[in-house]
């Protein structure tokens, strides 16, 4: 495997980086903090123009059609500049599509979301916290041409400004044994959003469906059968939220660095300093270190080889813990005033905790280890 980036991949990262550091600078993300919505449509539209939306959507649904190790060189970016919206989640779901649905199904909802007219999100998880298939426990039940739901997801994200919502829920069986996925329009009747107030300011929702009916011909694959499929979408949405948090490390290194040259104490640059030139490089190692396993997942993962899953679990378990002690570490280096409002550093160490937890912390990767290897 070549870690080393192709030279479209580095083309790709640099005008992403300079893109965002013009649209995206810390007067943005602090603005959408307040922000009902979280997002602009207008920065929206123009990174669709950019052909961002469409970046994993194959030409032949008028996307770009470019891979997977590709969209985790953007994400990475979208880590650095911590941009608020639902451009993650509307990859994940996009990649739900690509994994599950009908060519018909493509056809209709891809060059949709490939142009940024519409906004998708995934619905996964529930009130059990779980991330296997005994966690699912919303009820899709058939009832002529139609499936009627019932039941709760948590902590979905930018529901409340999607267009359609990517849900896994139960047509029966128990386990992995009758998971569905289903398209559900996220104003249907029967669907309610209720904002999660978060660490990370970021837009959060419990939604809550009650008898929301959604067309049989909206139902991704055959009933009951989606769960591999997920699975697959699941470790690749893992492997995003990595490189997220990669880039979201490496800003907060380079942050911390600037600041430490400018800071005075005893009439010199605290960068002087030998304690903390300790603590940087050890931010250094943990940066790198998330990186490079970031990427060996996602390689692993794109190339389906069988310890996938496993390369996953691993990653994110390294990653998660790396990532936290990155930004503790800055805001140490910061002194006080790295936890107060005024510093940038501290929307990197409450976004950090928000993606750390997504889709399972250091904790529950590290269990899955250990199932692997029957310890």
């Amino acid at each position: 495997m070549d870690l080393g980036l192709t030279e479209e991949q580095q083309m790709l990262r640099d005008f992403a980086r300079d893109f965002l550091e013009k649209e995206c600078p810390e007067s943005y993300v602090r603005d959408m903090e307040d922000d009902a919505a979280g997002y602009s449509p207008e920065v929206w539209h123009k990174m669709a123009e950019q052909g961002w939306m469409g970046l994993i959507v194959p030409e032949e649904y008028g996307g770009v059609g470019m891979g997977f190790l590709d969209l985790m060189v953007l994400i990475e970016e979208f880590g650095r500049s911590i941009v608020p919206g639902p451009f993650t989640t509307n990859c994940v779901a996009t990649l739900g599509i690509l994994e599950a649905a009908s060519e018909a199904q493509k056809q209709a909802w891809l060059p949709a979301i490939a142009t940024g007219e519409q906004v998708w999100t995934l619905a996964f998880t529930e009130p059990s916290a779980r991330f296997d298939a005994d966690g699912v426990a919303l009820s899709a039940t058939r009832d002529g041409d139609t499936y009627v739901l019932n039941g709760t997801k948590l902590f979905i994200r930018d529901s409340h400004v999607a267009d359609r919502m990517l849900v896994v829920a139960r047509t029966g069986g128990e386990g992995e044994d009758g998971i569905s996925l289903f398209a559900v329009d996220a104003r249907a009747d029967g669907v309610t959003h209720s904002p999660i107030v978060t660490v990370a300011s970021d837009k959060q929702n419990e939604v809550r469906f009650q008898d929301v009916r959604v067309p049989a011909g909206d139902l991704l694959g055959a009933e009951g059968e989606a769960w591999p499929a997920f699975q697959r979408v699941s470790r690749r949405a893992t492997v995003l939220e990595s490189a997220y948090l990669v880039g979201l490390s490496q800003m907060a290194f380079e942050i911390t660095l600037e600041y430490t040259k400018e800071r005075q104490q005893f009439g010199q640059p605290i960068a002087t300093f030998q304690a903390m030139q300790h603590m940087a490089a050890d931010m250094v190692t943990d940066v790198d270190a998330s990186r490079y396993i970031t990427y060996q997942a996602a390689w692993s993962t794109d190339e389906e080889q069988p310890d996938a899953g496993n390369d996953v679990h691993i990653a994110k378990a390294w990653v998660s813990e790396a990532s936290r002690r990155v930004v503790a570490r800055a805001q140490e280096m910061h002194g006080g005033i790295g936890f107060t409002k005024d510093y940038k550093i501290q929307l990197f160490f409450r976004r950090q905790k928000a993606a750390e937890l997504a889709w399972g912390d250091a904790e529950y990767h590290r269990e899955m280890v250990g199932e692997k290897l029957g310890i």
